[in-house]
């Protein structure tokens, strides 16, 4: 299995296909697993990187309160060791604030970014509107992540799939494996939520990027999202915003043609030019 040390760990990868170089950062719970629907339609023309996140099934889990600017630094890392560095990278939900809390400080390294639905609560949390939303999911990720810490894993990660993220009966419907890996990356979702800064994202330095971003959310989840995109759009100068029809937090795994679509929009912009 492949392994490589970087910014003082060993994390887990697979590179496949030919092309464009391509990076996919998975959210909280998950692994480079999730990616698997969307890679046939990706590898045909781009060179792709997977991993797992610090602390995320193969990876190392290093002892001690992490941080998201350390996942930050391991992607920076992992691109510039492996030699795919500048790429276009992707990220879903916390590995889309860890790209484009990356992306505003070290922009060299990127030829585009693609975020779905980064729960970055903090940059919204003078809008009105969504307060009360937010507070109300504040209540439930602590919920989560006092389960968890209590030493109830699945329990913890079905609240969230259920109550959090995806909707009721959700987690029914995940595959076996999903649940496990859910399971299993359950301790690090409660040390990322340890982190003051998880859920915050300097938008003068994004403002700063001068590559093409494209900012997805999907139709059919959580309103409070909607609020970061908007967000997110106004900081980035050369953002445009895309609404998967039909689809929530996951669109690379419930609709990866659509999904693997968006990010050859992305590519044909990046190769474009300013």
């Amino acid at each position: 299995m492949p392994h490589v040390a970087v910014n003082g760990v060993e994390l887990y990868y697979e590179v496949a296909g030919d092309g464009d170089p391509l990076v996919l950062v998975h959210g909280s719970w998950g692994d480079h697993y999730n990616w698997v629907p969307v890679l046939k339609d990706l590898t045909r023309n781009h060179r792709v990187l997977v991993y797992d996140r610090r602390g995320h099934s193969r990876s190392e889990c290093p002892p001690g309160q992490g941080s998201r600017r350390e996942d930050e630094d391991d992607l920076a890392a992992l691109m510039e060791t492996l030699g795919l560095a500048p790429a276009f990278v992707a990220g879903n939900s916390f590995g889309a604030s860890t790209a484009l809390g990356l992306a505003g400080r070290r922009p060299e390294l990127f030829r585009g970014v693609l975020a779905h639905e980064p729960p970055l609560m903090d940059i919204v949390a003078d809008d009105p509107a969504s307060g009360p939303l937010l507070a109300e999911i504040g209540r439930r990720m602590t919920s989560v992540v006092d389960r968890v810490r209590a030493g109830e894993p699945l329990a913890g990660a079905r609240q969230f799939v259920e109550e959090v993220a995806f909707g009721p009966g959700e987690w029914e419907r995940m595959p076996d494996r999903v649940r496990e890996t859910f399971r299993v990356n359950a301790p690090t979702f409660a040390d990322e939520q340890g982190d003051p800064g998880w859920a915050d994202l300097d938008l003068g330095g994004l403002a700063g990027y001068p590559g093409p971003a494209l900012l997805t959310k999907g139709s059919e989840s959580p309103p409070w999202f909607a609020a970061i995109v908007g967000r997110l759009s106004g900081a980035l100068p050369r953002a445009t915003t895309y609404t998967f029809e039909g689809a929530g937090h996951v669109p690379h795994v419930t609709h990866p043609t659509a999904y693997a679509r968006q990010v050859s929009a992305l590519v044909a912009l990046g190769r474009r030019g300013p």
